[in-house]
């Protein structure tokens, strides 16, 4: 790997960022990050609406099918998100799966802005939880459960109803940077 793909994948990490990491430790989180980047995801933005009105969303690549009967997906958020809270206690959500145009839309939602929702197109769904314009698909689902997992709480949510666009491929993330598939 060279400097310039590891420094794509240089993303913070308690363990591997304190004065400990000066010690060799038996397992390289950093080589496990970089590892795991091998792994071509598509890219989500799960969405749910605050006790207050206000929408919420992140970047989630976390997502996958966990049962088809009852149809379940499930996502993980990190422990220290400032929105954990909000998709604890929300009744739905929603999972936006972005279609290839839409590597904007995913940097706005994994970014620090206040409010994210500003210029993108989205219209409320169950729930509340907003459904974004323009994906290749998304699944409405009941939040029905929650486990701990490490440092990320895993959201389990049925989907009550779902849509899709064939005719928009989706977006790639793969090795820190965003991919096309090829026909």
């Amino acid at each position: 790997m060279t400097s310039s793909q590891n420094s794509a994948l240089d993303l913070p990490c308690n363990t591997c960022d304190s004065d400990a990491a000066a010690t060799p430790a038996p397992f390289d989180c950093r080589a496990f990050r970089n590892a795991l980047g091998g792994f071509a995801t598509g890219v989500t933005v799960v969405t749910a609406m605050a006790a207050d009105g206000t929408p919420v969303g992140l970047t989630v690549s976390s997502f996958n099918s966990v049962s088809l009967e009852p149809p379940l997906v499930l996502w993980s958020l990190s422990a220290n998100s400032p929105s954990l809270g909000i998709f604890e206690s929300a009744s739905h959500f929603a999972v936006n799966v972005l279609a290839a145009n839409q590597e904007e839309v995913s940097n706005r939602f994994a970014s620090r802005l206040e409010d994210k929702f500003d210029g993108v197109s989205w219209q409320p769904g169950l729930g509340g939880a907003p459904v974004l314009a323009g994906t290749c698909a998304s699944f409405e689902c009941a939040n029905v459960a929650r486990h701990a997992g490490g440092d990320h709480l895993i959201f389990i949510g049925q989907v009550e109803r779902f849509a899709q666009d064939p005719a928009q491929p989706p977006l790639v993330f793969q090795g820190g940077r965003y991919r096309r598939l090829a026909d």
